[in-house]
């Protein structure tokens, strides 16, 4: 007499994504065995796109933390203050448009007060010679352009100044200083183009003076601005990284799970 078992059906770990729970298959060894293959795939899958997470997160925090000792390190550096100085203009350069981004935009009042003072130094009566670009040509100054690197002249930074070429007033200023520089490296002190250069430039200077407090405070403002913008950049990152480490966690956890119930299952089948 045979006696007739039973076959239980198995439970085996439906590995949806979205959707882990128990399958319930009958005791066909083939539909088992190709299941379980299929969850081995996506949880190997599901691994992957975890350690890719992780090299992300990683990523974030490390470079967080580096910029952090860097700028711990400079700020221990001395505690020197860093003082707002003049342009450097040993070359006779000025700041071009590509130099000033990111550095101060001078506000419409602030260029207007520079442009009253530009203009007060053009109309001087020592002026003239400095209006317009120096006639090399026709003054037969033949050396000229290997003793001077940057010609510059009064109407043409009057003309950027009418179409905006300029964004803040430390550029005009370089360029108006680089005027009569340029006069005094190119003429002998005993000249009167020199000693008008350099009458002109001692003027310019005592009114640039006038508009220092409000060009620092501009200049401070903007800083300030772009601290704080660049903190919340931060904060917003900060954010978003911590919310994928919280995914990041409860993806590790359900993987985990997945991975255990295989093994039991899979463990179970084979005995």
């Amino acid at each position: 007499m045979s006696v007739h078992v039973k076959e239980e059906p198995v439970l085996v770990p439906n590995c949806d994504v979205e959707n882990t729970e128990l399958a319930v298959f009958n005791g066909n060894g083939e539909s088992e065995l190709e299941n379980f293959g299929t969850c081995v795939d996506e949880i190997t899958d599901r691994v992957n796109q975890l350690e890719q997470k992780v090299v992300e997160v990683e990523h974030f925090y490390s470079t967080k933390d580096g910029a952090a000792q860097t700028n711990t390190s400079k700020s221990n550096s001395g505690g020197k203050k860093i003082a707002i100085s003049q342009p450097n203009n040993s070359k006779g350069n000025s700041a071009g448009k590509e130099k000033s981004k990111g550095k101060h935009v001078s506000s419409p009042d602030l260029m207007r007060q520079f442009a009253t003072m530009f203009r007060q130094i053009a109309q001087h009566k020592w002026a003239w010679p400095f209006l317009e670009p120096v006639d090399v040509k026709g003054l037969g100054l033949h050396d000229y352009y290997k003793v001077i690197e940057k010609p510059m002249d009064l109407g043409t930074i009057k003309k950027k100044m009418e179409s905006s070429e300029y964004s803040n007033v430390r550029e005009i200023y370089a360029d108006v200083r680089l005027v009569f520089k340029n006069a005094m490296r190119y003429n002998e002190e005993k000249e009167d183009v020199y000693v008008m250069a350099e009458s002109l430039l001692e003027k310019f200077e005592e009114k640039w003076l006038l508009i220092m407090p409000k060009l620092v405070e501009e200049e401070k403002k903007q800083v300030d601005e772009e601290a704080e913008q660049h903190a919340n950049k931060q904060l917003t990152m900060e954010a978003a990284q911590a919310e994928m480490a919280r995914d990041l966690s409860n993806e590790v956890s359900k993987c985990k799970t997945d991975y255990q119930l295989l093994i039991y299952f899979i463990s179970g089948h084979l005995l």
